[in-house]
């Protein structure tokens, strides 16, 4: 039998292949619309070329390469606002704050963004490059309760206004409302009555909320009732009719122990002074617990010092309240955002009546769990202050560590405090563990992918024997999220100008040098 075997075809020879392509190349030459193949013609002359170079690009806005036409493409990440960081997907750069992308990008439609992340990977760095930037653009920012006196350098490099509370520092005086007097006669004066009188109204209604809120405090979560509120209103508007100069805690408990008719009426004791006396016990007992006599009194029982200028930037450094006393801290926390948005709120109506100019402000709210958790109804105030954003030209930055922050005793305060959430125009996450993106989930939309990026930047950094600083690898990463359209994955790098004023472990540095150098400083 037999039989026969194809050859195997040989290979072609690169010489025969290149006569091939220079007889396919000749051939497109003749047709009537020419076309290159992609590397060039192979002839002489031709252009020819064994390897294709990517193209040099150049960024720039569509005024400086309009007559680039028709080489160029769109962007991918937003251009308008603060330069936060560059994009960890094309290192394109990452425009991104919360008052430019609802008032210019319309982006979001809410002005905040609340910011999420494990201590160490520099969610105050975010905060104070927003800061900074929109100071660049004319916003002036609002530190409300710097627990570190991390935002110290900073609003002093901005030339901004710095209030140190705690013992023997600056004093807030809880009951003074003569700001908003004063604009009340100011604007009155220029025949402005009803947003005078509505500006003296709103003082004193945020008066009587701040008392109820300390005294809640003081009582380590327990409320207040609503014949205690009765009683401290209109003893309130008794010392506000008895003379011009501002009250005191200790007028307030003056006041009520004197037991004039009006707080009689309204305790009703149908005549019995020792019903009265019952009645008024516990409340009297609390508020002198706020004049001095107890730990919440030193700063809130006497006269201000604190002055809130309207066309300056201020921080109040809180690093001076004891740090063990988490009552003492959640109470500063909520009389400085009482303070700074009742300073916002007469700015904003007297620039509507044409007497200041319109100002904006961005006001970082950090350590959002301290008040939180400081007692019953404490969701309810931080809810009104944060509603008012959108109203009074406030750009607000709620910021703290996890998602379990939020999680309070009652259920409804939970749901409450995961609002704010839900309602932030947009959300930054820094590195989070698997189980804090199983919450977040439920209130934003987190992809799989997403969601591995997150917890990838919580590790901790590598160990190192040399005794260098080593950052952990997810520092400066954050994943900025918008409702349910896909994150940005950003990494936010410090210029040098901004390397001294970002120094939230000054301390530690100082420490570490001594060590190192086996001495002791002069």
């Amino acid at each position: 039998m037999t039989g026969t075997s194809e050859r195997p075809s040989k290979r072609r020879e690169p010489r025969a292949e290149a006569k091939g392509q220079k007889r396919d190349a000749k051939q497109r030459r003749q047709l009537p619309n020419p076309e290159p193949p992609a590397r060039g013609w192979p002839d002489i002359g031709g252009g020819r070329s064994a390897v294709v170079e990517a193209p040099l690009e150049y960024r720039g806005s569509t005024v400086q390469v309009c007559g680039m036409w028709p080489f160029s493409t769109g962007n991918g990440t937003p251009k308008i606002g603060v330069p936060l960081g560059l994009s960890l997907i094309d290192n394109d750069t990452v425009c991104c704050d919360p008052l430019s992308w609802f008032q210019l990008a319309h982006l979001i439609h809410n002005p905040s963004c609340f910011i999420l992340g494990k201590p160490g990977l520099g969610k105050s760095s975010v905060l104070r490059r927003m800061s900074l930037g929109l100071d660049g653009f004319g916003v002036l920012s609002m530190f409300l309760g710097d627990t570190k006196g991390e935002h110290v350098d900073l609003v002093q490099a901005m030339g901004g206004n710095v209030f140190r509370l705690g013992p023997n520092r600056d004093y807030i005086n809880v009951l003074d409302i003569s700001p908003a007097i004063n604009a009340e006669r100011r604007l009155i004066a220029q025949g402005f009555l009803e947003p005078g009188r509505e500006v003296r109204a709103d003082a004193e209604r945020k008066r009587l909320i701040l008392v109820e809120t300390l005294v809640t405090i003081s009582r380590k979560g327990a409320g207040v009732s609503d014949r205690e509120t009765a009683i401290i209103g209109e003893a309130l508007s008794l010392l506000d009719r008895a003379s011009d100069a501002p009250p005191v805690l200790a007028d307030l408990v003056s006041t009520i122990e004197a037991r004039p008719p009006q707080l009689r009426t309204i305790a009703m004791d149908r005549g019995d002074l020792g019903r009265y006396q019952d009645v008024t016990e516990n409340l009297i007992v609390s508020l002198r617990g706020l004049t001095g006599h107890g730990r919440l009194g030193e700063s809130f029982s006497r006269q201000s010092t604190v002055n809130v200028e309207l066309d300056r930037s201020c921080v109040f450094d809180l690093s001076g309240v004891s740090g063990g006393d988490d009552s003492l801290l959640a109470a500063s926390l909520v009389v400085c955002w009482a303070v700074g948005f009742g300073a916002i709120t007469r700015g904003q109506v007297l620039a509507e009546c044409g007497l200041e100019p319109l100002r904006h402000w961005f006001v970082p709210m950090d350590e959002l769990w301290r008040p939180l958790r400081a007692g019953e109804g404490m969701v309810d105030r931080v809810d009104e202050v944060t509603r008012l954003n959108r109203q009074w030209g406030v750009a607000t930055a709620p910021c703290t560590h996890t998602m379990s922050d939020l999680d309070l005793p009652s259920a409804a305060d939970t749901a409450k405090a995961r609002g704010f959430v839900e309602r932030a125009g947009m959300v930054i996450c820094g590195g989070l563990p698997p189980e804090e993106m199983k919450k977040l989930r439920t209130v934003v939309a987190v992809s799989d992918s997403e969601e591995r990026m997150v917890t990838g930047w919580q590790d901790p950094a590598g160990w190192d024997e040399a005794g260098e600083d080593s950052p952990p690898p997810g520092r400066g990463n954050f994943l900025i999220k918008v409702g349910g359209r896909p994150g940005i994955p950003v990494h936010v790098s410090l210029t040098q100008a901004e390397l001294s004023l970002n120094d939230t472990n000054k301390l530690w540095h100082k420490t570490s040098q001594l060590q190192r150098h086996g001495g002791q400083q002069q």
